[in-house]
């Protein structure tokens, strides 16, 4: 049953953050009420993907060396980084058109590399393709695209030290549920 949830999960999230490009005429009918909709589908998709991997058996694949946990947890920093406001109030990402999809592939690769088992592999493996694809669907749809103005390098800054302590809070709730991230 945890592979149906977890593949379910992978796809209904793909299938939320697709609908509005694939289907720009009935995402408009829908009006605002459309927008609940995307946001109750993404919520039951990462419900369905944490149940889901969660109660899937373990089928390993392949076996990380022990050092990838380092390469791992400068990813994650990076996704984190990428993810926040600092495309848009800093300096440094200023010229990226999806830094928050990037961010996504980075976290997906960190997790790809310490995790050799299929489960991981179906869950990290399709958010990391859903990024891919979402980006080229984006550009498609809006091929005009300019950066804002940029932001300062103090702003930069401040994104870095909430984005190392953001790691922090998220490292310790993955020890406290089981996956100690940092290395020992």
């Amino acid at each position: 049953m945890g592979w149906i949830l977890l593949i379910i999960g992978v796809a209904l999230w793909w299938a939320a953050h697709l609908f509005k490009r694939m289907m720009p005429e009935r995402r408009a009918a829908m009006g605002d009420k459309g927008k609940g909709v995307v946001a109750l589908a993404i919520v039951g998709s990462i419900v369905l993907m944490v149940i889901g991997y969660r109660a899937t058996p373990y089928v390993g694949i392949w076996s990380p060396p022990s050092f990838f946990i380092h390469i791992n947890n400068l990813l994650v920093l990076i996704a984190i980084f990428l993810m926040s406001p600092a495309a848009k109030r800093g300096r440094l990402l200023n010229g990226m058109r999806h830094p928050m999809l990037a961010g996504v592939r980075a976290w997906a690769v960190a997790h790809l590399l310490v995790n050799g088992d299929l489960a991981s592999i179906i869950l990290f493996g399709g958010l990391f393709v859903w990024a891919l694809v979402e980006v080229a669907v984006i550009n498609k749809a809006e091929p005009e695209w300019a950066p804002g103005e940029p932001g300062s390098y103090g702003k930069d800054a401040m994104f870095l030290v909430a984005s190392l302590v953001l790691m922090a809070v998220i490292g310790l709730t993955h020890g406290w549920l089981g996956y100690w991230p940092f290395p020992s």
